[in-house]
């Protein structure tokens, strides 16, 4: 980068402050390995090394807010028995586990299972060490 460029420095420091932004900000990733770069949404009691315990915290996060149930009785979304059949085959080879669907309040949830270290992002730090 050449310091005498306005321009250059000009788009050098927005990409600072968007990284910032990111990092520290309320933005989703587009990748979810890239959430264990966001150091604030970490806490230890969501930290597993059991693959067994993360199941069931997807499996308390859905009962919780379970999708919306379509008005001509269809089903909008796979079942909760697919879900998890699928999460516990994939989170012990190390895939990350997403779920994503509307509530009947027509606002949408969305939250992760993100595998540490990340078999597609292994130069991301764990953001807590295993328990």
């Amino acid at each position: 980068m050449d310091p005498e460029d306005k321009k250059q420095v000009s788009v050098a420091d927005r990409y600072r402050e968007a990284a910032s932004e990111f990092t520290n900000g309320n933005v989703p990733p587009l990748m979810t390995g890239h959430w264990l770069t966001k150091k604030h949404a970490v806490s230890a009691e969501r930290t597993w090394t059991d693959h067994q315990l993360a199941l069931n915290w997807l499996n308390k996060q859905y009962q919780e807010a379970p999708p919306f149930i379509r008005k001509d009785g269809r089903q909008a979304y796979c079942g909760l028995d697919w879900k998890m059949e699928y999460a516990e085959d994939v989170l012990p080879r190390g895939v990350d586990v997403t779920w994503c669907y509307y509530l009947p309040s027509e606002n949408l949830i969305s939250y992760s299972v993100v595998c540490c270290p990340n078999r597609f992002h292994p130069e991301i730090a764990c953001p807590l060490p295993p328990a």
